[in-house]
Protein backbone atom coordinates (compact mmCIF):
# COMPACT_ATOMS: atom_id res chain seq x y z
CA UNK A 1 0.00 0.00 0.00
CA UNK A 2 1.00 3.67 -0.13
CA UNK A 3 3.73 4.49 2.38
CA UNK A 4 3.65 8.25 1.94
CA UNK A 5 1.80 10.98 0.01
CA UNK A 6 3.65 14.25 -0.51
CA UNK A 7 3.70 17.39 -2.65
CA UNK A 8 5.53 17.31 -5.96
CA UNK A 9 5.85 20.92 -7.05
CA UNK A 10 2.76 23.13 -6.89
CA UNK A 11 0.26 20.93 -8.70
CA UNK A 12 1.08 17.24 -8.22
CA UNK A 13 0.93 14.51 -5.58
CA UNK A 14 3.70 11.97 -5.15
CA UNK A 15 2.46 8.59 -3.92
CA UNK A 16 5.32 6.45 -2.66
CA UNK A 17 4.84 2.67 -2.42
CA UNK A 18 8.43 1.93 -1.29
CA UNK A 19 11.81 1.35 -2.91
CA UNK A 20 11.54 -2.27 -4.04
CA UNK A 21 10.85 -3.15 -7.67
CA UNK A 22 8.67 -6.25 -7.90
CA UNK A 23 5.36 -7.41 -9.32
CA UNK A 24 3.52 -7.28 -5.98
CA UNK A 25 4.31 -3.61 -5.28
CA UNK A 26 3.74 -2.61 -8.90
CA UNK A 27 0.32 -4.30 -8.80
CA UNK A 28 -0.58 -2.01 -5.89
CA UNK A 29 0.46 1.02 -7.97
CA UNK A 30 -1.70 -0.20 -10.85
CA UNK A 31 -4.68 -0.80 -8.54
CA UNK A 32 -4.54 2.80 -7.34
CA UNK A 33 -3.93 4.08 -10.88
CA UNK A 34 -7.01 2.29 -12.27
CA UNK A 35 -9.16 3.07 -9.24
CA UNK A 36 -8.47 6.81 -9.59
CA UNK A 37 -9.12 6.63 -13.35
CA UNK A 38 -12.47 4.99 -12.65
CA UNK A 39 -13.58 7.79 -10.30
CA UNK A 40 -12.95 10.48 -12.95
CA UNK A 41 -12.26 13.17 -10.33
CA UNK A 42 -12.57 16.77 -11.50
CA UNK A 43 -9.23 18.56 -11.45
CA UNK A 44 -6.98 15.54 -12.01
CA UNK A 45 -5.38 16.02 -15.42
CA UNK A 46 -2.72 13.29 -15.53
CA UNK A 47 -1.74 10.03 -13.81
CA UNK A 48 1.81 8.71 -14.16
CA UNK A 49 2.48 5.24 -12.70
CA UNK A 50 6.00 3.82 -12.43
CA UNK A 51 7.59 0.74 -10.83
CA UNK A 52 6.75 1.81 -7.27
CA UNK A 53 5.45 5.40 -7.47
CA UNK A 54 2.33 7.17 -8.74
CA UNK A 55 2.31 10.87 -9.66
CA UNK A 56 -1.06 12.61 -9.77
CA UNK A 57 -1.07 15.98 -11.53
CA UNK A 58 -3.95 18.36 -10.95
CA UNK A 59 -5.40 21.73 -11.91
CA UNK A 60 -5.03 24.23 -9.04
CA UNK A 61 -8.10 26.09 -10.26
CA UNK A 62 -10.28 23.03 -9.61
CA UNK A 63 -8.75 21.20 -6.64
CA UNK A 64 -5.82 21.21 -4.22
CA UNK A 65 -3.31 18.96 -2.48
CA UNK A 66 -5.24 18.64 0.78
CA UNK A 67 -8.52 17.54 -0.85
CA UNK A 68 -6.84 15.09 -3.21
CA UNK A 69 -4.75 13.57 -0.42
CA UNK A 70 -7.91 12.97 1.59
CA UNK A 71 -9.63 11.48 -1.46
CA UNK A 72 -6.75 9.03 -2.06
CA UNK A 73 -6.57 8.02 1.61
CA UNK A 74 -10.28 7.09 1.51
CA UNK A 75 -10.31 5.61 -1.98
CA UNK A 76 -11.93 2.21 -2.49
CA UNK A 77 -9.29 0.20 -4.35
CA UNK A 78 -10.10 -2.22 -7.18
CA UNK A 79 -9.58 -5.84 -6.18
CA UNK A 80 -6.68 -7.65 -7.89
CA UNK A 81 -9.00 -10.15 -9.59
CA UNK A 82 -10.96 -7.28 -11.18
CA UNK A 83 -8.03 -5.54 -12.88
CA UNK A 84 -8.88 -7.22 -16.21
CA UNK A 85 -5.32 -7.21 -17.48
CA UNK A 86 -4.84 -8.38 -21.07
CA UNK A 87 -2.65 -11.22 -22.29
CA UNK A 88 -0.78 -10.16 -25.41
CA UNK A 89 1.36 -12.21 -27.78
CA UNK A 90 4.10 -10.30 -29.61
CA UNK A 91 5.74 -11.77 -32.75
CA UNK A 92 9.51 -11.27 -32.78
CA UNK A 93 12.15 -12.06 -35.38
CA UNK A 94 15.65 -12.75 -34.11
CA UNK A 95 17.32 -12.87 -37.52
CA UNK A 96 20.96 -11.77 -37.41
CA UNK A 97 20.04 -8.39 -38.93
CA UNK A 98 17.78 -7.69 -35.92
CA UNK A 99 19.68 -9.34 -33.04
CA UNK A 100 22.27 -6.58 -32.74
CA UNK A 101 23.63 -7.53 -29.32
CA UNK A 102 23.21 -11.29 -29.02
CA UNK A 103 26.98 -11.86 -29.32
CA UNK A 104 27.59 -9.33 -26.55
CA UNK A 105 25.05 -11.08 -24.34
CA UNK A 106 26.65 -14.46 -25.00
CA UNK A 107 29.93 -13.07 -23.71
CA UNK A 108 28.47 -11.17 -20.75
CA UNK A 109 26.11 -13.92 -19.61
CA UNK A 110 28.30 -16.86 -20.68
CA UNK A 111 25.23 -18.47 -22.23
CA UNK A 112 24.84 -19.62 -25.84
CA UNK A 113 22.47 -17.56 -28.00
CA UNK A 114 20.11 -20.50 -28.53
CA UNK A 115 19.66 -20.86 -24.76
CA UNK A 116 19.12 -17.11 -24.34
CA UNK A 117 16.32 -17.20 -26.91
CA UNK A 118 14.86 -20.44 -25.52
CA UNK A 119 14.58 -18.78 -22.12
CA UNK A 120 13.18 -15.54 -23.57
CA UNK A 121 10.48 -17.13 -25.73
CA UNK A 122 9.36 -19.44 -22.92
CA UNK A 123 8.90 -16.59 -20.45
CA UNK A 124 5.78 -14.69 -19.45
CA UNK A 125 6.39 -10.97 -18.86
CA UNK A 126 4.52 -8.48 -16.67
CA UNK A 127 4.21 -4.85 -17.82
CA UNK A 128 5.32 -2.61 -14.95
CA UNK A 129 4.97 0.72 -16.72
CA UNK A 130 5.23 2.53 -20.05
CA UNK A 131 7.44 5.51 -20.73
CA UNK A 132 10.79 6.95 -21.84
CA UNK A 133 9.31 7.15 -25.33
CA UNK A 134 5.56 7.00 -25.97
CA UNK A 135 4.08 3.58 -25.31
CA UNK A 136 7.39 1.82 -24.60
CA UNK A 137 6.57 -1.06 -22.21
CA UNK A 138 8.90 -2.06 -19.38
CA UNK A 139 8.44 -5.81 -19.04
CA UNK A 140 9.69 -7.91 -16.13
CA UNK A 141 11.06 -10.05 -14.81
CA UNK A 142 13.96 -11.68 -16.60
CA UNK A 143 15.55 -14.70 -14.94
CA UNK A 144 18.57 -13.73 -12.85
CA UNK A 145 20.95 -15.55 -15.19
CA UNK A 146 19.62 -13.47 -18.11
CA UNK A 147 20.36 -10.05 -16.63
CA UNK A 148 23.02 -7.84 -18.22
CA UNK A 149 23.93 -4.18 -17.92
CA UNK A 150 23.22 -1.58 -20.60
CA UNK A 151 25.64 -0.92 -23.43
CA UNK A 152 28.71 1.01 -22.36
CA UNK A 153 28.07 3.42 -25.25
CA UNK A 154 24.36 3.85 -26.14
CA UNK A 155 23.33 3.83 -29.78
CA UNK A 156 22.34 7.10 -31.39
CA UNK A 157 19.54 5.29 -33.26
CA UNK A 158 17.78 2.11 -32.18
CA UNK A 159 15.39 0.90 -34.92
CA UNK A 160 11.64 1.05 -34.29
CA UNK A 161 10.27 -2.30 -33.12
CA UNK A 162 13.56 -3.39 -31.54
CA UNK A 163 13.22 -5.69 -28.54
CA UNK A 164 15.85 -5.08 -25.89
CA UNK A 165 16.86 -6.45 -22.50
CA UNK A 166 18.77 -4.96 -19.61
CA UNK A 167 18.97 -5.88 -15.93
CA UNK A 168 15.59 -7.42 -14.98
CA UNK A 169 13.57 -5.94 -17.84
CA UNK A 170 12.73 -6.35 -21.52
CA UNK A 171 11.27 -3.56 -23.64
CA UNK A 172 10.08 -2.67 -27.14
CA UNK A 173 11.17 0.54 -28.89
CA UNK A 174 7.97 2.08 -30.21
CA UNK A 175 9.89 4.66 -32.28
CA UNK A 176 13.42 5.01 -33.60
CA UNK A 177 15.29 6.42 -30.63
CA UNK A 178 18.65 6.66 -28.88
CA UNK A 179 19.08 3.82 -26.42
CA UNK A 180 21.45 1.54 -24.59
CA UNK A 181 19.48 -1.68 -24.17
CA UNK A 182 20.81 -4.99 -25.52
CA UNK A 183 18.85 -5.60 -28.73
CA UNK A 184 17.91 -9.24 -29.40
CA UNK A 185 15.21 -8.96 -32.08
CA UNK A 186 12.50 -6.87 -33.70
CA UNK A 187 8.72 -7.02 -33.89
CA UNK A 188 6.62 -5.89 -36.89
CA UNK A 189 3.62 -5.34 -34.60
CA UNK A 190 2.55 -1.76 -33.92
CA UNK A 191 2.94 -1.18 -30.18
CA UNK A 192 1.90 2.48 -30.11
CA UNK A 193 -0.79 4.12 -32.26
CA UNK A 194 -0.66 7.91 -32.07
CA UNK A 195 -3.95 8.15 -34.00
CA UNK A 196 -5.88 6.36 -31.26
CA UNK A 197 -6.60 9.08 -28.71
CA UNK A 198 -8.55 6.76 -26.39
CA UNK A 199 -5.99 3.98 -25.95
CA UNK A 200 -2.84 4.46 -28.04
CA UNK A 201 -0.84 1.80 -26.15
CA UNK A 202 -1.11 -1.84 -27.22
CA UNK A 203 0.52 -2.83 -23.91
CA UNK A 204 -0.49 -1.17 -20.64
CA UNK A 205 0.64 -1.52 -17.01
CA UNK A 206 -0.50 -4.85 -15.59
CA UNK A 207 -0.76 -6.64 -18.94
CA UNK A 208 0.92 -10.02 -19.46
CA UNK A 209 3.16 -10.36 -22.53
CA UNK A 210 4.71 -13.33 -24.29
CA UNK A 211 6.94 -13.32 -27.37
CA UNK A 212 6.63 -15.72 -30.31
CA UNK A 213 9.47 -16.41 -32.72
CA UNK A 214 8.82 -15.64 -36.40
CA UNK A 215 11.02 -15.95 -39.48
CA UNK A 216 12.29 -13.02 -41.51
CA UNK A 217 9.84 -13.87 -44.31
CA UNK A 218 6.96 -13.82 -41.80
CA UNK A 219 8.28 -10.51 -40.50
CA UNK A 220 8.30 -8.99 -44.00
CA UNK A 221 4.78 -10.16 -44.80
CA UNK A 222 3.26 -9.30 -41.40
CA UNK A 223 1.67 -6.02 -42.43
CA UNK A 224 0.80 -6.96 -46.01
Amino acid sequence: MIKNISNLGDAALYCDFGNEVNKEINTQVIRYFKSIQKENIEGINNLTPSYNKLIISFDLKKTNFKDLKKFIENLKIIEVDKLRNKKIEIPMCNDESFSLDIKRLEEKLRIKGDKIYENFFNQEFFCYMTGFIAGMPFLGDLDKNMRAKRLETPRVKVPKGSVGVTEQFANIYTFESPGGWNIIGNTPMKIFNSFDETNPNLINPGDIVTFTRITKDQYKSFNE
